[in-house]
């Protein structure tokens, strides 16, 4: 099977879990870390230009496991994140990969944190390296082992 329908059915799987546990997940906390999590992974590459951040933000306000969130506050939560990447990449992402990190006390939460975050680096097909280094940082922040997202 091509590694893109790998992939595909992949993230269709994990979005599915989300969508079973959308109930659950509610709290700031949550919406907070996954919309960090969109940043990081939309400016793994060290920047997030323009034509991506409305991608990853069309992307965020029409998934449905996000959908207990106001579509404009996710908006306004992740395009702050990018903000603060574009001013300086590697303090924001301490601060992001540190929000992401609050929800370890939470497993469901952080597990969905981390497949929120490998949906967003898959939707364009392409999961690259860099994706997969910030996805496997954040595992560490919310101490789930990456080999299990097979990262």
């Amino acid at each position: 099977m091509p590694i893109w329908n790998q992939l595909r059915q992949a993230t269709k799987g994990m979005q599915d879990q989300l969508l079973a546990k959308k109930n659950e997940l509610q709290s700031g906390s949550f919406r907070d870390a996954s919309m960090a999590m969109c940043a990081l992974v939309a400016a793994a590459d060290g920047s997030v230009d323009q034509a991506e951040r409305q991608k990853v933000s069309g992307l965020i306000t029409s998934n449905a496991a996000l959908s207990n969130f106001p579509p404009d506050t996710l908006s306004s939560r992740f395009d702050d994140n990018c903000n603060k990447l574009a001013a300086d990449y590697q303090l924001g992402k301490v601060e992001l990969i540190q929000l992401v990190g609050k929800t370890k006390k939470k497993p469901a939460e952080a597990r969905a944190v981390i497949q929120i975050g490998i949906i967003i680096g898959g939707a364009d097909g392409n999961f690259d390296d860099q994706e997969k280094a910030v996805v496997r940082e954040a595992c560490h922040a919310v101490g789930i082992d990456p080999s299990e997202f097979e990262l």
